[in-house]
Order: structure tokens, then C-alpha cells, then sequence
């Protein structure tokens, strides 16, 4: 009876201040005073604010909510940049003629495994082996002239000219041997690094020189890395040694290999620098140019407070929070709004830098449809 006698009262005295205050807030506005309005919106928003207060303790019957909840977690939390690169060998090379001629001989095949050092082909030597021949006679009897000459002249027989043309004769022969022994050993064809012959492009008997087919393509699979270049931001981010995640969607196979090389150079046109990656080939499945998606290790954090990306959101004045659940109660809760401060994202977790503790539990499902204070079912 005294909640019915008090409401008519209540209303009364809201109606006649409601008509006061109407008046004072008109000639508030009339008087065109910035600083008396402001003042006037405050009292008013402080007085709304106490209401609602007093609304929220009245109202006994709270909202509830089923969602799910998990624990902040303590882990180890790492950071990856993500970039598409290129597989490449530098020991892929096509094989060329140093000098023009027929082909006597090739030796190889596609397929085939070569050592280092290996004779590939020949090429027609067009009578060099002749004149080697000729030129070692003569290299021959000017060395014999030479060591005549010398031994007269150790006993003062002869002249010193005669001793000094002796000299120059077999030097210049000497010369003219290593000279022609070098070119004949241009005709020689050889692996210039142990591999596989990819392609032979030539048939024995055909006339070949240098061009931009080659003979044949040489590829060595064993030291493979990727190619890739990543934004000038991550500058002093990346080193040698920095592991790399790489991953080849057409085998279906990730392997894990190691930043060999840092470029020194910015390129001007998309801020951006060179990296390789050494990867191993273990089972032989990499081949130059296949495509490789990258994931760069750039940041850990091995205790880092993490909780999954989805479960924050951003209220009005633009500050991120969490719902976690305080006051449980058995597999009941009640729902509260804890700003955070986010570190970085990856794979759907995001680190968290301040407002909450290892252990706390949030909402992670249904945190899109609850509010502070209501009550938590899960």
C-alpha cells in the first residue's frame, strides 16, 4: 500500500519539477551560453546515469545467455609473415659449345647422372690435334737446343746471343704448345657440376656453336632454396638462419628450411628486398619454379597470453574488449566487459599485452550476443 501511495507522489513532484526544469533548460538555450549549456547537458547526463543505477538494482530479473567459455591460455605464440615465392637451383645451366664444329661424340643422355669434370661431348678439333703435334716437335728440339747452348756457354764456349735465342726459341714454343693444348681442350664438352641431364637438345654428327638453346640442360636438384622478396618494414625482422615454414600446395608437403641470404639493395619501385630460403631436398620432389607459399617467422613470444581473434570486439568509443565470467557458480556465470590490450594475430589467436591473467575465463562462443552483467549458462 505504501508502493501505491508513494508512485502518484513520485509522479506529482517529477511533473512539477519536470515543468520547472523545462523552463530552466529554455531560458538556457535562449541565453546562447556555450559554457551554461555544457554545464546544463552534464548535470542532466550525471542525473540519468543515477537513474539507470537505481533501475538496475530494482530490476531483480537478470538476461541469461548460453555460451561457451574457455581459459586464457599461457603458450608459446609466434608471428609469421606470409609470401608466395619461387623454387630455384643456381646450379641450372645450359650446356654451350665453346667453340663452333661438328659433334663427334655426345656421351649423354636425358636422365642420366654426371659427375663434375665429366666429358659430356667432343667437337671436331678441325686439325689442332696435328698441328699440336707439329708445335711439341718443335718445342722439343728447341729445348734440346737450349740445354746444348747452355752447357757451352757454363764453359765460355760461344756467345751470349747464341745462349739468348736458344732461350727464347724454346720459351716461345713452350708457350705455343700450352697456347694450342688449350684450345683443343676447348673442343672437349664437360660437366661443369654433378647432376642430371634434363634435356639434350643436339645429335652426334650435327654442327653446333654457342646459342641461346644450348646443347643440353644440366640441373642439380641438391641445392634448392626460394626466391622471394618481402616489404622494407621487415628490415632488422628477418636474418640468416631465420627459419621459414614452406609449403607446396601441388605435392601436398611442407618442408622447413633456413633464410641463406638477405639482399642489401631496396628495390625503388615496391619497397621491397630480396630473400632466399635453403630448402632441403631430401626426397628429390622440388624442381625449379615450382610455386611455394612462405610463412616467416618475424616475432616469439614463448609465454604469451593469447585468446582466440574472434571472441574480441570493439564497443562506441573505439576501446577492444573481452566478456569474461566472473562470479561462477557451477555452469553458471555472470558476464563482464574487460578492455584488452591486443600484441599481434596469427592463425586465428591474437596476443594479449594487458587486461587480462593466465587462467581467466572468456567467452568465445555467443560473445556477440551478451551484455555486461548477464547472467552465463554454459
Amino acid at each position: 500500500m505504501k508502493k501505491i501511495i508513494l508512485i502518484p507522489t513520485l509522479a506529482l513532484l517529477l511533473f512539477s519539477c519536470g515543468k520547472a526544469d523545462n523552463k530552466s533548460i529554455e531560458s538556457i538555450i535562449s541565453s546562447n551560453n556555450s559554457a551554461t549549456i555544457s554545464a546544463k547537458k552534464a548535470e542532466l547526463q550525471a542525473q540519468i546515469t543515477l537513474l539507470e543505477e537505481a533501475l538496475s538494482k530494482l530490476d531483480t530479473v537478470k538476461e541469461e545467455a548460453l555460451v561457451g567459455i574457455e581459459p586464457v591460455k599461457d603458450s608459446l605464440f609466434a608471428h609469421y609473415l606470409a609470401v608466395q615465392g619461387n623454387i630455384n637451383t643456381k646450379e641450372n645451366v645450359l650446356i654451350q659449345p665453346e667453340i663452333p664444329g661438328a659433334l663427334v661424340s655426345l656421351n649423354v643422355k636425358a636422365g642420366q647422372h654426371v659427375s663434375k669434370g665429366q666429358v659430356l661431348g667432343r667437337v671436331d678439333d678441325g686439325g689442332m690435334s696435328e698441328q699440336l703435334a707439329s708445335v711439341e716437335n718443335q718445342y722439343a728440339l728447341a729445348k734440346t737446343t737450349f740445354e746444348r747452348q747452355k752447357n757451352l756457354w757454363s764453359q765460355k764456349i760461344g756467345s751470349e746471343i747464341q745462349f739468348l735465342n736458344a732461350q727464347t726459341q724454346m720459351v716461345s714454343a713452350q708457350k705455343a704448345v700450352a697456347q694450342l693444348k688449350a684450345q683443343l681442350g676447348k673442343t672437349v664438352i664437360k660437366a661443369p657440376f654433378s647432376g642430371v641431364i634434363d634435356e639434350v637438345f643436339v645429335e652426334r654428327g650435327e654442327v653446333v656453336s654457342a646459342n641461346p638453346r644450348g646443347l643440353m640442360r644440366l640441373v642439380n636438384l641438391n641445392n634448392m632454396y626460394v626466391s622471394t622478396t618481402v616489404p622494407e618494414t621487415y628490415i632488422g625482422k628477418l636474418k640468416v638462419g631465420t627459419a621459414v615454414e614452406v609449403t607446396l600446395s601441388s605435392l601436398g608437403k611442407t618442408y622447413v628450411g633456413k633464410v641463406r641470404q638477405v639482399a642489401s639493395n631496396i628495390n625503388p619501385s615496391n619497397r621491397s628486398f630480396g630473400i632466399e630460403i635453403a630448402v632441403p631436398n631430401n626426397d628429390n620432389l622440388l624442381r625449379p619454379n615450382q610455386v611455394a607459399k612462405l610463412k616467416i617467422t618475424d616475432y616469439v613470444n614463448p609465454k604469451a597470453l593469447t585468446v582466440p581473434s574472434s571472441s574480441i570486439q570493439k564497443d562506441g568509443q573505439g576501446n577492444l574488449f573481452v566478456y569474461t565470467a566472473t562470479a561462477i557458480k557451477g555452469n553458471t556465470a555472470i558476464a563482464k566487459k574487460t578492455i584488452v590490450v591486443l600484441g599481434k594475430s596469427s592463425n586465428n589467436v591474437t596476443e594479449i599485452l594487458s587486461g587480462l591473467q593466465a587462467k581467466d575465463l572468456i567467452v568465445t562462443d555467443g560473445a556477440n550476443a551478451i551484455s555486461e552483467g548477464m547472467k552465463l549458462n554454459f
